[in-house]
């Protein structure tokens, strides 16, 4: 079993539009490799850029101290998904604790993240919802365990 993978979103509110796809890919996840889901909840009201650095800092100080940190960003460089599972598996492989996954709220990430951030990756040059793009991010999670398995889904 690999290292721990954990998904840390900031968010105004935890919509459970997605949560029963979420959770069933959660569980396939975890058939393969731990995994945790962190929201961190956004200020309602404020100017958009304060709320945004009010997120940032809230994102960073929920990081788990020696994480290795991937930033979700539109910005960032876009993999295959087979790309994507062969540079998740290194990962795994070499760094000796959490690989966390970062995704911003609809204003996306603060550039203090993206700083911080061991690496930004990005879904595709489309924007996507944020609550879809978490999604999204855990499909390709399970479908790089699928295609490191050899199991079919990835077909």
């Amino acid at each position: 079993m690999g290292r721990e993978l954990v998904i840390i979103w900031a968010g105004r509110h935890r919509r459970d539009r997605f949560g029963e796809s979420i959770k069933d890919y959660q569980r396939r996840i975890r058939g393969h490799v731990p995994i945790t889901d962190r929201w961190i909840k956004s200020r309602r009201s404020g100017d958009d850029e304060r709320r945004k650095k009010d997120e940032g800092e809230a994102l960073l100080a929920a990081l788990p101290a020696t994480s290795w940190v991937v930033a979700m960003d539109g910005g960032g460089r876009a993999l295959t998904s087979r790309g994507f599972s062969d540079h998740l598996e290194s990962l795994q492989e070499r760094w000796p604790h959490a690989v966390v996954f970062a995704l911003g709220s609809d204003l996306g990430l603060d550039p203090l993240v993206l700083e911080r951030a061991n690496e930004v990756l990005s879904l595709g040059p489309m924007t996507l919802a944020h609550e879809l793009a978490r999604l999204v991010l855990y499909e390709q999670i399970y479908r790089a365990m699928a295609i490191r398995s050899s199991i079919n889904y990835h077909r």
